[in-house]
């Protein structure tokens, strides 16, 4: 689950990991108030933020300095509002309807610091770099030393030695070693207290006057630990998501809207994966990753259609199931009812294995529906590429 920039703030607030002041707004009105408190309290200058759930917000012109209160509204009401367009966003952009206003910092330097959990070691890794202001990603694959590492073990936790070798690693002053050994285990703090899977702090600047700052923070949360923040959960914004993803988590059904045109209803993220790849051998493109998971019942199914037929860009529907705890019967039971109560006149191409196969089998020839059904995966593949294409 991501968060907005201020939200992550916020909680860095409360693990005492120094934050510029600044305040979320969601109309005009509330942006000049917040822009004149500020500059009434002797900043010399804010910055307008868009709150999008995506980076490279400055360079999509989302992120403006204002010297004035004249300045501050006019770069509100810009970016309020706009469609914002980054690399993150794609084409379509995302449209900003929250700002955060926030004093402006006298920044010296702009290094990075981030947290990350590596699942291949099972630890946690702290992460610094000199190289701040800049997307990670491109730091690594440009100058891969540039990263500092600290591994940590879960078991004992982030070491203040491990945080002072990152300090002396940055080229902090003397003077800043304490502030950013304190900095760091507040977010290792932060970042396990919230269960968090990424922390990102980008910039992490020190000021004229030797302070350090986070300027920026990005957090992802693990969905499967939400239970146990019920004030985290809260935090969503679901304006951020795709409508169908949204909507098909209401019932439990992993799904990712993709730009194809053949919808994949799957059981199981491996065979979703190797489906989306077979689609793509055979010439297609996938609509969506769409995993009903193990144990759909008819109920799950049925919705799952509705959430593929809401896509405009979807010409055919590719189902395939290796029934395990997911019985075949039961899954052309949920196609046919689905396919009956939604009108579907779309092409659905079937591959079906596993449990009560011959059983399902004989349902889907029973109901006179036209389904297509493939032998083999690629079979399948072929027959919704083709369908997709307006053949038969």
């Amino acid at each position: 689950m991501k968060i907005h920039e201020y939200q992550a703030k916020e909680i860095l607030r409360r693990y005492n990991v120094p934050v510029p002041n600044g305040k979320m707004v969601t109309t005009l009105e509330e942006a000049d108030s917040a822009s004149k408190s500020l500059f009434s309290a002797g900043n010399a200058a804010v910055v307008v933020k868009a709150q999008i759930h995506a980076g490279g917000r400055g360079k999509g012109g989302g992120v403006k300095v204002a010297r004035s209160l004249e300045d501050a509204h006019s770069a509100s009401k810009t970016i309020l509002g706009m469609q914002l367009i980054t690399h993150q966003t794609g084409p379509e952009g995302q449209k900003v309807q929250r700002l955060l206003i926030e004093e402006a910092s006298q920044i010296d330097r702009e290094l990075y610091l981030g947290l990350v959990l590596d699942r291949a070691a099972a630890k946690y890794v702290f992460m610094a770099s000199q190289a701040g202001g800049m997307e990670i990603e491109e730091v690594a694959a440009k100058d891969p030393d540039a990263i500092y590492k600290e591994t940590i073990n879960p078991a004992i936790g982030f070491q203040p030695y491990q945080a002072r070798k990152l300090a002396f690693q940055l080229g902090l002053k003397p003077t800043q070693i304490n502030q950013a050994v304190a900095f760091m285990q507040g977010l290792y703090k932060a970042f396990v207290d919230t269960d968090s899977t990424l922390m990102e702090i980008n910039p992490f600047i020190t000021t004229k006057d030797d302070k350090l700052l986070a300027l920026d923070c990005k957090i992802n949360f693990d969905d499967n630990a939400m239970f146990r923040h019920k004030d985290l959960k809260e935090l969503r914004d679901l304006a951020e998501e795709d409508a169908l993803e949204v909507e098909a988590s209401k019932y439990a059904l992993n799904y990712i809207k993709l730009d194809g045109s053949i919808a994949c209803m799957v059981n199981g993220a491996g065979l979703a994966m190797a489906t989306m790849d077979i689609i793509e051998y055979a010439g297609g493109s996938a609509a969506n990753f769409l995993d009903v998971g193990g144990g759909a019942n008819q109920q799950q199914i049925e919705q799952a259609f509705g959430i593929l037929l809401s896509d405009p860009n979807v010409k055919a529907i590719f189902i395939n199931i290796f029934g395990g705890i997911l019985r075949v019967d039961v899954l052309a039971q949920g196609v046919v009812n689905a396919a009956r109560s939604l009108n579907v006149t779309l092409p659905i191409i079937l591959r079906l294995e596993g449990t009560n196969v011959e059983e399902g089998r004989k349902i889907l020839k029973q109901s006179d529906l036209n389904f297509q059904v493939g032998e083999t995966m690629k079979d399948a593949a072929d027959l919704a590429v083709a369908a997709a294409k307006g053949g038969k």
